[in-house]
């Protein structure tokens, strides 16, 4: 109760007595000319009311006029993103911000067909559209973040992607947040506006993948013959593809470094995005297995030492 007495608007006594003599002003003044002038009364009366029909008449006019434009008009956006089959969840949401925004014009210019001052509610139109951008700067944030992503398309509901520390495949793509579905099967959803902002690594933008690997073995090896040796199992797997594939070079194999302990042999092959991690797994399995039946040996950091008397 206190806070309620304490919240209470304050009126000021000597306002509110000039407003009260103010209307008891005009009020006297229209009963005076009544009874002094009584058809010019009445003729001002029809006047004014007459005029004042006839601006409502004009508001309604307007309105409905305005109203069947931006239905058209919000009709004609939704075939346009149809046709260029725009984003459903951007398509929706530019519609209805177009459509919000010429109706709250469209009722200003029908209030200001009646005559009344249209500025203050213009600017409080302004003051709470600022008030509200305040206190939803990151939810705003967002949402430009979701337009700019269904605009620009980086990635769509499928695709396999690593952003702010996380990797999945994305599941949906929605104005104010994506989710994506870790390896581990957990759902992260991760806002927008962080989420065009920072690096984007879409592993399924493309329709084929280069595997690297490499393979340190013994100094000593036979370079050629290790060579030969990974190649042959290079292509004995099926979904390594070779140059017989459009814009695909044949596998490589290279020794690429001598290190302290061992050599490296770097590993390069194309395969299709979808056999990427299949192929991977199974090239390091057989390399593991089938190089030392071969006569080669892994080697590993190690140091020799040789002890003299």
């Amino acid at each position: 109760m206190t806070f309620l007495q304490s919240s209470a608007i304050k009126i000021d006594p000597e306002e509110l007595a000039r407003v009260n003599d103010s209307i008891r002003a005009v009020t006297y003044g229209a009963l005076e000319q009544l009874r002094s002038n009584p058809q010019g009364f009445m003729h001002d009366l029809v006047q004014t009311a007459i005029e004042f029909g006839l601006k409502l008449l004009a508001a309604i006019l307007i309105y409905s006029f305005g109203a069947w434009v931006i239905r058209r008009i919000r009709k004609g956006l939704t075939k346009l993103f149809a046709k260029r089959k725009t984003e459903g969840t951007l398509a929706s949401f530019i519609t209805s911000f177009v459509s919000i925004t010429l109706t709250v014009i469209l009722i200003i210019i029908a209030i200001s067909t009646l005559g009344i001052n249209t500025t203050s509610i213009a600017a409080l139109l302004a003051a709470g559209g600022m008030a509200i951008g305040m206190a939803l700067s990151g939810t705003i944030s967002n949402f430009a973040g979701g337009i700019m992503l269904l605009a620009f398309k980086p990635f769509k509901a499928g695709d396999f992607i690593s952003a702010q520390g996380y990797s999945g495949r994305v599941k949906d793509v929605t104005i104010v947040n994506t989710k994506i579905l870790t390896v581990d099967n957990r759902m992260v959803i991760l806002p927008n506006g962080a989420l065009f902002n920072g690096n984007i690594d879409n592993y399924s933008a493309m329709q084929l993948r280069r595997i690297d690997m490499t393979v340190n073995l013994a100094y000593g090896t036979d370079a050629d013959r290790c060579i030969k040796a990974i190649t042959g199992l290079l292509k004995a797997e099926e979904r390594i593809l070779d140059s017989k594939t459009p814009g695909v070079a044949d596998p490589l194999v290279v020794l690429s470094s001598l290190n302290d302990s061992d050599i490296t042999f770097t590993i390069r092959a194309w395969v299709n995005t979808a056999d990427y991690w299949d192929v991977r797994f199974l090239l390091n399995k057989t390399l593991y297995t089938r190089l030392p039946q071969m006569g080669f040996r892994f080697d590993y950091p190690h140091m020799d030492i040789t002890v003299r008397n």
